[in-house]
């Protein structure tokens, strides 16, 4: 047996976990060896089904049944947890290690209040009476630094923020004052301020709280933000290990270089887009209010989601739309897809108005405004194959089956799958495949405008860049006019002839990439700015680097 490195909160020595037979390859990790310090992060990066979260889940003792750990050790506590009784172990899970996971919103029960599923931790793990339990909850909810720590008891997780939640999910990590804390991907879902709020706090609980800190991504400003060093794997296997100037600035290994290289640049200058096109999306005047319900904690009131927003789209142009989470993107989505009737304004397309159609032309009026959701996973039906999910729309506007199904496999070529695709099921794709399959069935009823809400965000850096490129090339190709909504402003720079920036449900600045990147005049634009993770570092120019770099 290996002893645990006396200066390591976390030691993992030569871990191998077994895929189940009949993969693509035997191991979902091979051999893989790191420790964790006390007051350190370390960052794990690399592409879905690289290892990163089967480590993780490997340490907690959380692996699926299928997956078993065949050979090495994880040392924590001068304890081998992989040799440790499940019951153990699982007491380890509630005190001494804690783990944040990526959704909170699976993560938390809808049933329950806040203040009620922390206490749960500490009615399992100590002899704390009902008020003391309160105290520390309370306490710890103020320590996260989420506003009104006592309405914040009593609430339950739908009625916070996506950013709240997930300093709920921190708080019960954090509740047993554990020495290792492990986040698996705990900022790919929020908006540009609220990760850059969740990143110090990770910042601070590594000093605080003195813990040793796993923290597994994909985002590398988020690496170049708050690790103190970095592994990268692929396929199981660590491939280049070092600090985050190290693997960031000077990657060795070319798999490194190849995620490095996908990041999209900050701003590069791009020049004024050419305005010669036709108008193909106009919004003028639009206005859509909310009456929110009247609650135990918050009487009810006026929320405007959308004001007096103007602006248009000429064909062949994207559109990038930023801005917090409630800002009123979504709705704006809604309302320009005929799904929520606007109080006020009009929605063209071309030379079609929205507002002057009845219910049956609302409906053809859609046909030609189509959306690419976040999570292809959620928005395609597991039950049903692929080729079926392709032609309903065509079929839904009268096209016959067989020209549906031709359609189909003209688009799959189109969005680079093989026609086999038709007779497969979305669990049988991986993600970057299911947002291309997404993409496809977007295209399939001709739209004339394309609506990407978060559209790359879940996906590693290399698929993000194919998805992207993927996007650009079928613009170009059919001339679409595209809606970009996203909070990764790389991304948007990357996409954008113009962007909006939405606050409260008001436009507070528009223009084209240059301007609004390059010189933003509104306060909030600078403000999204410079919340923005890994300021100081830029992708570096791979063809700089010298041989002497490269492994």
């Amino acid at each position: 047996m290996t002893a645990q490195d006396s200066k390591s909160v976390l030691s993992i020595r030569n871990l191998t976990i077994d895929l189940p037979k009949g993969g693509d390859r035997p191991h979902a990790v091979r051999d893989l060896s790191l420790d964790i310090h006390e007051r350190e992060i370390l960052c794990i990066v690399g592409e879905s089904g690289s290892g990163k979260s089967m480590t993780s889940f490997a340490t907690m003792g959380l692996l699926p049944k299928a997956l078993k750990a065949s050979g090495g050790e994880i040392w924590f506590e001068g304890r081998d947890l992989l040799s440790l009784p499940k019951k153990e172990h699982a007491a380890l899970r509630g005190t001494r290690m804690g783990m944040v996971f990526q959704e909170p919103m699976s993560a938390l029960n809808p049933c329950y209040t806040v203040g009620e599923q922390i206490e749960e931790i500490y009615r399992a793990h100590t002899r704390l009476s009902r008020a003391e339990q309160r105290q520390k909850t309370i306490s710890l909810l103020a320590e996260v630094r989420l506003p009104e720590p006592e309405r914040i008891y009593h609430a339950f997780p739908h009625q916070l923020s996506g950013g709240q939640r997930q300093r709920i999910v921190i708080a019960m990590a954090l509740a047993m004052g554990p020495r290792l804390l492990i986040a698996d991907e705990p900022t790919t879902a929020l908006d540009v301020t609220t990760q850059a709020q969740i990143l110090s706090m990770f910042k601070e609980l590594k000093e605080t709280r003195q813990a040793g800190i796993l923290f597994v991504t994909h985002d590398f400003d988020v690496v170049a933000d708050i690790a103190d060093r970095v592994l990268v794997m692929q396929k199981g296997v660590v491939v280049e290990e070092g600090t985050v100037n190290e693997v960031l600035n000077h990657p060795r290994h070319p798999y490194t270089r190849t995620l490095i290289d996908a990041v999209p640049r900050r701003h590069v200058a791009k020049g004024l887009p050419v305005d010669d096109k036709p108008i193909g999306l106009r919004v003028a005047g639009l206005e859509k209010t909310f009456r929110t319900p009247r609650t135990l904690f918050k009487p009810a009131r006026m929320v405007h989601a959308v004001r007096s927003m103007d602006f248009t789209v000429r064909e062949g142009q994207t559109l990038g739309i930023v801005g917090e989470s409630g800002s009123g993107k979504s709705t704006l989505v809604r309302c320009l897809m005929g799904l929520v009737e606007p109080d006020e304004g009009s929605v063209w397309i071309g030379n079609d108005r929205l507002e002057t159609h009845n219910a049956a032309g609302r409906r053809s009026f859609r046909k030609h405004i189509q959306i690419v959701f976040q999570d292809p996973y959620g928005s395609l039906n597991p039950r049903r194959r692929i080729g079926d999910l392709l032609i309903e729309g065509p079929l839904n506007f009268g096209v016959p089956k067989a020209d549906a199904l031709k359609k189909a496999r003209d688009l799959l070529k189109i969005v680079r799958l093989d026609e086999d695709a038709l007779d497969r099921y979305p669990s049988q794709f991986s993600g970057g495949q299911r947002q291309r399959i997404s993409i496809a069935r977007a295209l399939m009823v001709e739209p004339k405008i394309l609506i990407a809400d978060e559209a790359v965000s879940a996906l590693d850096v290399s698929v993000q860049k194919d998805v992207l490129k993927l996007l650009n090339d079928i613009k170009q190709a059919v001339g679409l006019t595209m809606i970009f909504i996203t909070h990764d402003l790389r991304v948007a720079a990357e996409v954008s002839d113009h962007i909006l920036v939405m606050q409260k449900g008001e436009a507070v600045e528009y223009g084209s990439v240059d301007a609004v990147f390059g010189n933003p005049r509104h306060a909030y634009t600078r403000h999204l700015l410079a919340a923005m993770p890994g300021k100081g570092w830029e992708v570096p120019d791979m063809a700089s680097l010298s041989t002497s770099e490269i492994a």
